[in-house]
């Protein structure tokens, strides 16, 4: 088995649902179930992963006829010694420990050269974008409908809104805290 970045086995896995997708299906549904809880390639990548996959044999390609008016599209599908490749890497493979980069917390960590106020603009800020987030995913996870084939990145996605129902949870109760600390310690 050729070594592959995680970007070839995250296309790879998409490709493995059973249809064929042109590279803006894959980025389309990479965008709708791994950017909510890993990340989302970009088009340049996609479309380069797609052509590593197809010249190891993983993945097979064709050209598609114009809808009216719109040009000749290339569509891939993930081939048998694709799908057991895969299948290995997800059996397999070392999993990467989640690598935590949490741009509020650090601000927190440095509240001490903020304002009060502007540690909890940042703080709400963040729970604004933490509950936009999980809303996404239930919106995500209601779109992928009872497709058998999406059983598993439903569950996925069911865990992205809990994740972000957390992150909203953890900035109110880090509000309170801060509130908290300010009537201990009233900012110089």
């Amino acid at each position: 088995m050729p070594e592959l970045p995680a970007t070839s086995w995250a296309v790879l896995g998409l490709l493995s649902f059973g249809r064929e997708l042109s590279g803006y299906d894959v980025k389309k549904w990479s965008d709708r179930s791994l950017g909510l809880f890993y990340w989302s390639p970009s088009f340049s990548q996609i479309y380069s992963e797609l052509k590593r996959l197809e010249k190891t044999g993983y993945a097979t390609s064709r050209l598609v006829a114009p809808e009216t008016g719109s040009r000749e599209k290339r569509v891939y599908r993930i081939t048998a010694e694709g799908l057991a490749a895969v299948r290995t890497w997800a059996r397999t493979a070392p999993l990467d420990p989640p690598v935590l980069k949490h741009g509020p917390m650090l601000r927190l960590w440095l509240g001490h050269l903020l304002e009060p106020d502007r540690m909890r603009e940042i703080l709400a800020g963040h729970r604004e974008y933490a509950e936009s987030m999980r809303l996404r995913a239930e919106s995500d996870a209601a779109d992928a409908g009872t497709d058998e084939a999406w059983a598993y990145p439903r569950l996925t996605l069911t865990w992205a809104e809990r994740y972000y129902a957390a992150e909203r949870d953890l900035a109110d109760a880090m509000l309170a805290d801060i509130e908290r600390l300010e009537k201990e310690r009233p900012w110089p």
